[in-house]
């Protein structure tokens, strides 16, 4: 029951964001002002501008690359690639002799993400992406390879969390650090919520509490584990108009709103 049950959620999360890379419908303001958002919750303007054309689709909750604090010549996976928006961003600040790898079970959105590598190439003057089909809780990445695992708003997707949290021990190289950007839970969520498909797919009804998380990943064998709490990326994500948005606030019990339930955090942990 549990497989059928995990399977459905994959399905469900598979299709909305194969609808949101043809462009049918928005997650987490893709449909209005990805620019905005990405401001918002931290990105730098000239970060946004060398992106290739199409990379930020506004699927942030966070900004992963910034507290990942990476340095040239480094190895970097992002979990659940999408348009590679984290990608070419983490590719510029580890250089032409470091790797940026995108990861996603999305074949549209993979698709989308390397048509966008020559694009980057000409404008970083180097080549030091790729993009691999696969699922966040069975990478295709090999054993202590990896520098710096991210992730922005892709874990709370997961029927699996805790699987998620042992690949990344298992990718990271010993003194390697994970820096994820997602949401988690203040309060549960109301029944109705929980229901709803929308909120699935715009990255709500699969938050978990806080100390959920610092357990998984500790379980996974991280250690140093820091939580950053920002409230104020819930506001800016709810009041983008986006219609996954709105129906999750349809949803609500009346006189609340999202940030009464929801919180944004960056999680870093380290491999010993």
């Amino acid at each position: 029951m549990e497989l059928e049950k995990n399977e459905k959620i994959r399905e469900a999360v598979q299709k909305g964001y194969t609808d949101i890379a043809k462009g049918k419908s928005g997650c987490c303001c893709g449909s209005s002002a990805p620019d905005k958002l990405a401001e918002a919750i931290g990105y730098k303007n000239e970060e946004l501008q060398a992106l290739p054309d199409g990379a930020n689709m506004g699927l942030s909750c966070g900004n992963p690359t910034a507290i990942a604090n990476l340095k040239p010549g480094q190895v970097v996976l992002d979990l659940g690639s999408g348009g590679g928006f984290d990608v070419f961003i983490a590719a510029k600040k580890v250089g032409a002799k470091g790797r940026a790898i995108g990861v996603d079970m999305t074949s549209e959105m993979l698709s989308k993400a390397r048509a966008a590598i020559p694009r980057f190439a000409e404008k970083a003057g180097y080549s030091n992406v790729e993009f691999r089909l696969g699922e966040i809780e069975h990478l295709p990445v090999a054993d202590a390879s990896v520098d710096v695992v991210i992730s922005n708003c892709v874990i709370n997707l997961s029927p699996d969390k805790q699987q998620v949290w042992n690949e990344i021990a298992r990718v990271l190289k010993p003194g390697g650090k994970a820096c994820i950007s997602d949401l988690a839970l203040k309060n549960h969520l109301p029944e109705e919520v929980l229901k709803s498909v929308a909120a699935l797919v715009s990255c709500v009804a699969g938050a978990v509490l806080v100390d959920e998380t610092i357990k998984m990943a500790k379980q996974a064998g991280l250690g140093n584990i820091q939580i950053n709490e920002k409230a104020y990326s819930i506001d800016v994500m709810a009041d983008c108009n986006d219609p996954l948005y709105r129906e999750v606030k349809q949803c609500l019990p009346k006189g609340k709103k999202l940030a009464d339930y929801i919180i944004s955090v960056d999680i870093t942990a380290a491999k010993q």
